[in-house]
Formats: structure tokens, C-alpha cells, sequence
């Protein structure tokens, strides 16, 4: 029976979607979770001018100055996405709960003003697991898993590796991504 719902509704909800948010083309995320969530994000304007789905919980800065690739960054709880010295996230990269990434920085004499730096780069087949910061200026190789609490204040351009700890550090080598 569920079976025979989703694929009743599929179209509906594919076409709901391609209203809210005409950018994102990623099919995967058309669930009925995200749809009502974009229905509530355009209709009560949190995060309104952001061109993908964003939780109701989560905040994205800058939306312009970030590429988000074929995932949604902050599509899940309490993110926070700061994009005002942009934020390159390539294809299939992965954020989980409460994930902060974070490109602008104070000026550490005088409060009121912003440090320019690099734009974070985050490489292709990337996990953020929960709770992970990532700070101004920092990429990160393709198929690098940032673990649960870690904060990254360096870049790690080699790639297929675990990030943990604070500040963040190589804890292991991984193999060549297979998804």
C-alpha cells in the first residue's frame, strides 16, 4: 500500500517542489517532510531567500555566496551555514544535525569588523557528522568524514581520511570512495 501512495503521489510532490524551489534538482530530497518544510520556509520566510530546502531550525547567511552541490546544506536540524566569504560544497556532501560552517570571522581588535579570508571549499563524497564546526578559510579533501564535536581550523586538501578532535586531526586513512 505505501508502495502504491508513493508512486500516486510522487508527481504531485516532485511538482510541488519544482515550485518552491526551481534551482534545486536534486529528486531524492522530494519527500513530503521536506515539501511541507519548503512550503513553510517560502510562506513564513525563514531562510526565504535561500534557493534550496532548509529546516525550519537551521539558519543559512549569504545564500548567494555559497554553491551547494546536489545536497542541501542545512536540510537537517540546527545548522548553521554562514556564507559571507563563501562556501563551495561540491557533489554528494553530507551535513548531519547542528553542523556550523562558519567563513567569516571578527577582527580580533575591533569586534565590528570582519576578516576577508579564503572561501571554504568542501570536496566531493564529504561526511560533517553532528556538532562538527568548520572555520574560515578551511578545505577539505574529497572523501574526508569530519566526526561528531570535531572543529576544523585548518585544511586538509589530501582527502580520504577521518577528521576528529579539537582542533581537528587526521585519526585515519580511508580507502578510495565506492558510492
Amino acid at each position: 500500500m505505501k508502495y502504491f501512495l508513493k508512486k500516486l503521489f510522487q508527481p504531485l510532490i516532485n511538482a510541488g517542489m519544482m515550485l518552491l524551489f526551481p534551482k534545486f534538482k536534486n529528486k531524492r530530497y522530494y519527500t513530503l517532510t521536506v515539501l511541507f518544510g519548503g512550503i513553510r520556509q517560502r510562506l513564513v520566510g525563514v531562510n526565504k531567500t535561500v534557493p534550496w530546502p532548509v529546516h525550519f531550525t537551521s539558519l543559512v547567511k549569504s545564500p548567494e555566496k555559497i554553491q551547494p552541490g546536489t545536497k542541501a546544506p542545512g536540510s537537517a536540524i540546527g545548522c548553521y551555514i554562514d556564507g559571507r566569504n563563501g562556501i563551495v560544497i561540491e557533489e554528494n556532501v553530507w551535513t548531519g544535525p547542528r553542523v556550523s560552517i562558519i567563513s567569516q570571522n571578527h577582527a580580533n581588535d575591533d569586534y565590528y569588523s570582519y576578516v576577508q579570508e579564503k572561501p571554504i571549499v568542501i570536496r566531493k563524497n564529504s561526511l560533517l557528522a553532528t556538532n562538527c564546526v568548520i572555520l574560515p578559510g578551511v578545505e577539505l579533501g574529497e572523501h574526508t568524514i569530519v566526526a561528531a564535536g570535531a572543529v576544523v581550523t585548518q585544511s586538509f586538501v589530501e582527502g580520504n581520511q577521518v577528521l576528529a578532535g579539537n582542533p581537528a586531526k587526521v585519526i585515519k586513512k580511508l580507502g578510495e570512495y565506492k558510492g
